[in-house]
């Protein structure tokens, strides 16, 4: 449709830029948390949506089902159940807030608790939504950097030092604890107690992102650092999107009703799609404990796949650390790699991949790093995907040099 009104003078400064038009998924796509198609669970949740449909349906006629602002009290049941058993998490239902995915608790905890000039803590590497939402807001993020057990306390120590010589109390330390992203990386459950013995000394809560710790190859994980804090100073946030499926767009939001009473007041949506949280909840109380191994036992199959199709194609130029569970693998290539660069090169010949400045506090620290996601593509595109994406860099900034390739197996 054209239109010959113009609308651009009336835009407000500070809106983000234009979104380009959907051109559809790339033909090896290693971007966004899609999932593995074939382990979503379609027959129990046609199940599900059936038996929900048929015994409570008609209470779709009313906003939240007659269950409240907080969401479908049947879920929060599940999800009261299944964050005590799995995270260690007490909390009631009257704690829970079903929200429309994990974004939408993010948007809800920062407009609760953010304005424009706040200061907060990031890992140095972490969630590209987070950290877009962040710049919009005009926020300082200080980046703190993570090992191979998470954010490093020492480092987390001398900042908070720092910002309080210089009258500065943040708003909030955001922490991915487990299968942290982009790095895969689990937080032990020492280092969970110093971040709590820090934030309380301090005075700043932890805002918790839990979206991918369901998908923990060992199926064991340590207890969220919402269970491990005595003054309920943690706001614990996960998402059905990486266990279920990320179009249902279902998540949840765990915090004390001081905060829980000023979120529900911004969510101003009427309520999330009913319908997904009462097929989830169906779904849920049976299945979710024998789907998730299942789910994990897949991905895994699929990150030994990329891991030696990197091995294959780029040898020692692709560095990387084993993930703990999840669906994406952080890798560093050499110095001269400029991964922007390499994502527009790669996008014209079919490939998508995950820029690493996009992904970091620190652009230059993360200029040579990309994100790969491997839980959509099969395991034939992964090395198809791969191989193209291995040429391109070879064409584009001379690694890898062919040198480098270790024997391919026949």
């Amino acid at each position: 449709m054209t239109s010959s009104f113009d609308f651009a003078p009336l835009f407000p400064a500070g809106l983000p830029a234009p979104s380009a038009r959907w051109t559809g998924l790339a033909k090896y796509s290693f971007v966004g948390g899609n999932n593995d198609s074939e382990q979503l669970p379609l027959e129990g949740l046609i199940e599900a949506t059936t038996s929900a449909l048929q015994r409570e349906g008609r209470s779709l006629a009313t906003y939240g089902l007659a269950h409240g602002p907080q969401g479908y009290l049947p879920l929060r049941e599940f999800l009261v159940t299944k964050l005590k058993r799995d995270a260690g998490i007490n909390c009631t239902v009257d704690d829970l807030l079903i929200v429309s995915g994990s974004l939408q608790a993010l948007d809800l905890v920062n407009a609760t608790l953010l304005t424009r000039g706040d200061t907060v803590i990031f890992e140095q590497d972490s969630y590209q939504g987070s950290l877009t939402r962040l710049a919009r807001l005009g926020v300082n993020v200080v980046g703190v950097p993570l090992d191979k057990d998470g954010m490093r306390m020492d480092v987390l120590a001398a900042t908070l030092a720092d910002l309080k010589s210089r009258g500065i109390r943040p708003k909030y330390i955001y922490t991915i604890p487990t299968v942290q992203n982009p790095t895969g990386s689990i937080m032990p459950e020492s280092r969970r107690t110093e971040l709590v013995r820090l934030a309380t000394e301090y005075g700043v809560p932890i805002f918790e992102d839990d979206c991918y710790a369901d998908l923990v190859w060992s199926g064991k994980r340590p207890p969220a650092i919402h269970a491990m804090s005595p003054n309920g100073g943690v706001i614990h946030i996960g998402s059905f999107s990486k266990s279920i499926a990320p179009a249902l767009r279902v998540g949840f939001i765990v915090a004390p009703w001081e905060v829980m009473s000023r979120m529900l007041a911004l969510k101003t949506d009427a309520g999330s799609g009913a319908l997904e949280q009462m097929v989830l909840a169906a779904y849920c109380k049976p299945h979710f404990a024998s789907h998730v191994p299942a789910l994990t036992k897949a991905l895994r199959t699929k990150l030994d796949t990329l891991m030696e199709a990197l091995n294959e194609q780029f040898g020692t130029a692709a560095e990387f650390e084993e993930p703990k569970g999840g669906i994406f693998l952080w890798v560093k290539l050499p110095d001269q790699v400029d991964t922007l660069k390499l994502y527009q090169a790669a996008l014209t010949a079919g490939v998508s991949i995950n820029p690493g400045p996009e992904w970091s506090t620190n652009k230059s620290h993360a200029s040579s790093r990309l994100r790969l996601c491997f839980a959509s593509p099969t395991h034939q595109q992964i090395r198809e995907g791969v191989a193209v994406l291995a040429e391109v860099c070879r064409k584009e900034f001379g690694v890898p040099a062919r040198s480098a390739n270790v024997e391919k197996r026949a």
